[in-house]
């Protein structure tokens, strides 16, 4: 997806974070190549959970909460066993395929997809702590005395 302003600014910075722990130089096409398809190979973990939601809620204002909160705890949940998650929009960017190959049906809409398996603490990528705003930038407490 293509972002603008500090949306950008924050995914740019990310992937840099990434690649310079990854040791992948700006100009190494072909090692930033590898990357996205492993992305897209839901970085090789032995499982990939699609999250979908039922096209006749398309366009709802709770549809994209619902799933998030699905995808939480997931994620959650996978933690407190001791496996690892990424949520991620790589894994699904080619929906078609993941459609056919997972066999969900045309009335499903396809929100999102994990990587779910045994993480890989030594792995240079799982090392980034990507930039996130504060929960004061980005939440509106109401009714609450500081």
């Amino acid at each position: 997806q293509a972002f603008s302003g500090a949306h950008r600014d924050r995914q740019v910075g990310v992937a840099k974070q990434l690649f310079s722990a990854m040791g992948i130089a700006r100009d190494d096409k072909d090692m930033r190549q590898d990357w996205v398809l492993r992305g897209f190979r839901q970085f090789d973990a032995p499982v990939c959970i699609i999250v979908t939601y039922d096209r006749v809620l398309d366009g709802s204002d709770d549809t994209p909460f619902d799933c998030g909160a699905v995808a939480t705890a997931l994620v959650n949940a996978a933690w407190s066993r001791g496996l690892g998650a990424v949520i991620n929009s790589q894994g699904i960017m080619q929906s078609p395929v993941v459609r056919e190959h997972a066999g969900i049906a045309d009335d499903q809409i396809i929100m999102k997809s994990i990587a779910l398996g045994w993480p890989d603490e030594t792995f240079p990528a799982n090392a980034v702590v990507s930039e996130r705003k504060s929960v004061e930038e980005a939440t509106v407490f109401v009714g609450f005395d500081n």
